[in-house]
This record gives C-alpha cells, sequence and structure tokens, in this order.
C-alpha cells in the first residue's frame, strides 16, 4: 500500500475543512470583473471553497483580488508546471489541483507546504498521485465511470479522500458523496461564464444554493 505521509508543514485541517464543506468551484471562464464579489456571491449559497483554474487569462490577478474575501478557500486549477505553482502560491492560493500527476506542482507544492489535489483517472495514476504526496485525488473525469467506480476504488484505496470532478451535477453530486467522495466539484451549472463575465451575483448565490440543496435530495447508491 502507498505510503500516505503528508508533508509536514500541510495543514492537518485542509482536509477535515474539505470534507465538511463538500464542494469546490471551478470557475472557468474568459472575463472575471471582481472575483473577491465572485466568491462573495458562491459564499452567501454555502459554497466557500472556489478553484479559479489557469485556462483564465490573468489568472494571478483574480487569485490576489479572490484572496481579499477570507470566507473562502482560494485554490488554483488546472497547474501543469512548477513555474504556474509558484505563480499561484505566491498570488494567494492556499491550495492548488492538477488535470494529472504533476511532479514539478508537486514539489512546489510541498516546498510551500501547500496542498494538492491531484489529478488521476486510474488505479495506476491514484498510485502515482499518492506517491506524490497529494493530501487528496481528483477523480478526473468522473461522469465517465460513474459514483459506483467511487466504491471500487476504495477497496485498494481504503481511506484515500477523493475528489470526483468533470460532468458533476446537481442531478448526480449526492450519488457520488454517497460513493465515497470526500468532495464534488460544480462547473458550469453554478458559475456559468456567462454570469460571471455580467457581474450577475444574485443568479451565482442561487445556483450555489440549488446545488447545496441538491445534495440533501438524491437518494444514495444501495
Amino acid at each position: 500500500m502507498t505510503d500516505r505521509k503528508q508533508p509536514a508543514a500541510v495543514s492537518s485541517s485542509f482536509l477535515p475543512a474539505l470534507s465538511a464543506d463538500r464542494v469546490i468551484a471551478v470557475i472557468r471562464a474568459p472575463e472575471i470583473p471582481d472575483a473577491a464579489a465572485l466568491c462573495a456571491a458562491l459564499a452567501e449559497g454555502g459554497i466557500r471553497w472556489v478553484e479559479f483554474t489557469f485556462t483564465t487569462p490573468d489568472l494571478t490577478t483574480h487569485l490576489q483580488r479572490a484572496a481579499v474575501h477570507n470566507e473562502s478557500h482560494i485554490g488554483a486549477g488546472t497547474v501543469m508546471t512548477g513555474v504556474q505553482a509558484q505563480a499561484a502560491i505566491e498570488a494567494g492560493a492556499t491550495y492548488l489541483v492538477t488535470p494529472g500527476c504533476r511532479q514539478e506542482v508537486a514539489e512546489a507544492a510541498a516546498r510551500a507546504g501547500i496542498p494538492v489535489i491531484m489529478g488521476a483517472l486510474t488505479p495506476t495514476e491514484v498510485a502515482h498521485a499518492l506517491d506524490l504526496h497529494a493530501a487528496a485525488v481528483k477523480i478526473f473525469p468522473a461522469h465517465s465511470l460513474g459514483p459506483r467506480y467511487f466504491k471500487d476504488l476504495a477497496g485498494p484505496y481504503p481511506g484515500v479522500p477523493l475528489v470526483a470532478s468533470g460532468g458533476v451535477n446537481s442531478a448526480n453530486a449526492a450519488q457520488f458523496l454517497a460513493a465515497g467522495a470526500q468532495a464534488v466539484c460544480a462547473g458550469s451549472e453554478v458559475v456559468p461564464a456567462s454570469a460571471i463575465a455580467a457581474a450577475d451575483w444574485s443568479t451565482i448565490t442561487e445556483r450555489a444554493k440549488r446545488f447545496m440543496e441538491a445534495l440533501s435530495l438524491i437518494d444514495p447508491l444501495p
């Protein structure tokens, strides 16, 4: 079994806080007029974890602005290189998220004591992510194999914190959680690029509320 030892500097509160809140809003938008206001709108709707991705132009500026909203956990996603990791950390990201197993990112995060949610899909990739001391493993794209895959992974990887990402929505999010996911990622259903560009914060708050409410309404897997 892969050693689950984490770098000592990584906060022990990271996983308990993530599993308590259960949802990370993933921001992919060509334009973000006010990152702090976006975080506030999501927090009002019950989502306090926000991942700003490197597919967004001028990401570090948005991270700096979002960091002002101290009620939220601000992270950087789609982190591919050590240079990106360092830039995100310096801009205020408190955790990093990768689409796959990225050793450079893991090394930069370990130096800074920043947790990484590392992307994987296969059992072999999960093991690789753990070898790189990922704080949690993001299963992406989760919809491809469905909630039962999380139950299957619990066999060889008991206790490994998994995050469901990709194709997760209000119709299936609770099933991923019931199948063992520590948290799920909410995308355009909650934070559509058009609403972000229009600074339509009230709509984003309502979408976040509906997503959170749906988590308790869906029957879990048998």
